[in-house]
């Protein structure tokens, strides 16, 4: 049960600090990052909020993710549902300030790229299912020679160029965190001993399976230590 709750506190805490994330670097007012150009363009067309088009958005993804054979597990689900549900929070509580100049708008953009990698490693470390746009990320990689970074650079200037068509916020930040965050998740990679490659993601059946054969094996053992006190 501790393992379980430590597992639940790391991956809540990587989601809070990833909606914080793109607070931040959209506070940077320097221009969005690429995904939040996308969601920013998207949400000028239909007046949902950033945080909702990014649920939505994530959905869609989720779908293309199981069709190429990655795992939906409890990790990818909440990183649908609770990322975009933060950012709104955060935004609504208006505690992170706006840059009003070019040199803090790139630190600001800089901690938020910090912010979203470390955030990454948080979710994904414990395999229980890459966030959606990760799940992309993975799924290109264990396909082709390419690196990490590599591939996180290129799918993200795809999901900028359809923002941009759209309407979205494009300037310096975009750049540097387009092509900033591949590395920088791929830094944390290293730091923490993560393959990208040879992660194996556990589904939500897989979990639950695993769960239940633990939980059993637990009582199982619980009975066993009852018996010997009786004799």
């Amino acid at each position: 049960m501790n393992r379980i709750i430590r597992i639940v506190s790391r991956l809540l805490l990587g989601f809070i600090v990833y909606g914080l994330a793109i607070v931040v670097m959209i506070h940077a007012n320097i221009g969005l990052s690429p995904w939040d150009v996308l969601h920013q363009g998207i949400s000028l067309k239909t007046g949902f909020s950033m945080g909702q088009i990014s649920i939505t958005v994530g959905v869609i993804i989720i779908v293309i993710d199981a069709l190429m054979g990655e795992g939906i597990g409890f990790a990818t689900l909440g990183n649908v549902f609770l990322i975009g549900t933060f950012l709104d929070i955060f935004e609504n509580l208006n505690i992170v300030p706006y840059a009003t100049n070019l040199f803090f708008g790139m630190i600001m953009m800089i901690i938020g790229i910090i912010l979203a990698a470390i955030a990454t490693v948080l979710y994904l470390k414990p395999a229980l299912g890459s966030g959606p746009r990760d799940g992309l990320m993975l799924a290109i990689n264990k396909r082709s020679t390419k690196s990490v970074g590599t591939i996180r650079a290129i799918i993200e200037l795809a999901a900028l160029t359809l923002g941009w068509i759209l309407g979205g916020s494009v300037g310096i930040g975009t750049i540097i965190s387009g092509f900033g965050l591949g590395y920088a998740i791929q830094i944390g990679f290293k730091i923490s001993h993560i393959e990208s490659k040879s992660l194996i993601h556990q589904s939500v059946y897989e979990t639950i399976k695993l769960f239940n054969k633990n939980e059993k094996e637990e009582i199982s053992q619980v009975e066993t230590c009852a018996e010997v006190d009786k004799q």
